[in-house]
């Protein structure tokens, strides 16, 4: 089975309306500007998953900073969910600031919603590494068992639009302070997973998952055996970024590597369907 678990999906109105949408939120804005932007509906990503032999997608909006907004997009993620529910896994999405967000993640969750994310810090004006901050989302999805899939990226490199101020320090704060919350850090955790070398870091974060989301765009196709040599391969998980890259492009480079058959099935779906399919 492959599993991809990082897929943004919109309503066709939103995606009609997409530009009025720009001028509510400046971070969507930051993001989706630009000639060659794509925005895909659930029948756009059936479609890709179909072409590349995709068994199951992880699909969520944007991290709005507007509930009202987030409301919206959640409900089209529980309708497409119902409409392909043996395809698409639903995760949800609030402000975790925001007084409204654990009745939203709770709405969400009866509805059939199987996590929460991909949260953007910067986008939501937040800091994973305070815990103040961070307390009512830790403690829901604790809770309720739902993983917390949150955006990171590198610290160092090239700019690119969204590049924030999330990187390995953070995540790794906010990993340590919730021990008992189940976390994919996606973008291979901003650099996080190689820091994995070290033993204290590895027992800390026992309890995380990377996905690979828009790795083509940051790292050489050897980054795979890198995480191999770290010894977590078990924790890594196919994230396409789609509509932004097809999961073809990650097998394509995958199969440039000298992982084995083994670790590339763990990668394209075994790891994910353990943390998202059990039970």
């Amino acid at each position: 089975m492959i599993i991809d678990v990082h897929v943004h999906i919109l309503s066709p109105d939103f995606i009609k309306a997409v530009d009025l949408y720009k001028e509510r939120e400046a971070h969507f804005k930051l993001i989706h500007s630009g000639p060659k932007v794509k925005y895909a509906t659930a029948e756009d990503l059936i479609a890709s998953m179909d072409r590349c032999g995709v068994d199951k997608s992880v699909v969520f909006g944007f991290p709005f900073n507007d509930l009202g907004l987030c409301r919206e997009a959640n409900d089209y993620i529980i309708e497409s969910c119902q409409k392909y529910q043996d395809r698409l896994i639903g995760f949800a999405l609030a402000p975790p600031l925001n007084p409204g967000f654990e009745k939203e993640i709770a709405r969400c969750h009866d509805k059939g919603l199987k996590g929460v994310g991909e949260l953007i810090p910067d986008a939501g004006r937040f800091d994973i590494a305070d815990q103040k901050q961070m307390k009512e989302l830790a403690g829901v999805c604790r809770e309720r068992g739902l993983p917390v899939l949150m955006h990171t990226n590198e610290q160092v490199g090239h700019y690119y639009p969204g590049k924030g101020g999330t990187g390995p320090a953070r995540a790794y704060a906010f990993a340590v302070n919730n021990p008992g919350l189940t976390i994919i850090f996606a973008h291979w955790g901003g650099g996080l997973c190689f820091y994995e070398f070290m033993p204290e870091l590895k027992k800390g974060l026992a309890h995380v998952y990377y996905d690979t989301a828009a790795s083509p765009y940051l790292y050489q196709p050897r980054v795979y055996e890198a995480a191999r040599l770290a010894e977590i391969i078990p924790k890594v998980m196919l994230g396409s970024d789609y509509p932004l890259l097809s999961p073809s492009r990650y097998f394509k480079e995958m199969a440039q590597t000298g992982l084995s058959e083994a670790e590339v099935e763990l990668i394209a779906g075994q790891n994910a369907a353990r943390v998202l399919l059990q039970g």
